[in-house]
């Protein structure tokens, strides 16, 4: 089953083409990695999944289900959520109040029981009560990603979630990819620590200038001349 299916997908912001007609798909339950040089266009291609911001052309189908050019409200709705490379908390509300505010409009009757599994999972359960402000900045991303965890989310998008975090955070991190994709989540990684790609990702997209350039499995894409070529800026002889 195609959980995210992308085709033709392009934005440009005055002549800067940032992304250039990106095809490629999801399945389901599998952990999808995106690398490549900065300025490539990932980023942009979440905004672009998650409404943030709209496609020039192209389509986006979620289960299924055309969204392309829906809000991000809605596109959270319908089962897709994501984290922010800087977390964008409410940082003076505690770290329970963030997670109960991320169903605001959802089932307010099994927050609390869904709140604590996150806290759990997230390793943040003996901080429930902490302003989100006060926290280290491993533990913001773990709650953001734990913020996500809230809703009933089949695909999760991470933008580099374990940047500059602690080790131990990094493996908190990992472990919680791993029971959720067990538990029936599917996962598209936008990550430069590429022994996080090389541990979890099944399938991984090199993006350049706009464009998917390779893809495959991480062996494979370690070994491909035009992905060295993107990250090098020369040609590889």
């Amino acid at each position: 089953m195609t959980v995210l299916d992308v085709r033709e997908l392009r934005r440009s912001f005055g002549g800067i083409r940032a992304v250039g007609g990106v095809s490629f798909s999801v399945g389901d339950q599998e952990i999808v990695g995106i690398i490549g040089p900065n300025g490539s266009g990932k980023s942009t291609l979440f905004n672009l999944l998650t409404g943030v911001v709209r496609s020039d052309s192209g389509q986006i189908h979620l289960n299924g289900r055309n969204i392309t050019s829906w809000k991000p409200h809605r596109i959270a709705r319908a089962g897709m959520g994501r984290t922010f490379q800087i977390p964008a908390l409410f940082v003076n509300m505690t770290v329970k109040e963030n997670l109960f505010a991320s169903i605001v409009e959802g089932d307010w009757k099994a927050a609390p029981e869904r709140a604590d599994f996150v806290l759990d999972l997230m390793n943040l359960e003996h901080v429930p009560h902490m302003l989100a402000g006060s926290l280290s900045g491993g533990q913001q991303r773990l709650l953001e990603f734990g913020r996500v965890l809230m809703r009933d989310t089949q695909l999760i998008l991470l933008d580099e979630v374990t940047a500059g975090v602690h080790p131990n955070l990094r493996k908190i991190i990992l472990a919680a990819v791993r029971r959720l994709q067990a538990d029936g989540r599917a996962f598209l990684v936008i990550e430069h620590d590429m022994e996080m790609v090389r541990t979890i990702c099944q399938r991984v997209i090199v993006m350049d200038a706009g464009e998917i350039v390779a893809q495959g499995s991480f062996d494979e894409i370690a070994s491909n001349k035009s992905v060295v070529e993107a990250y090098l800026g020369v040609p590889v002889e």
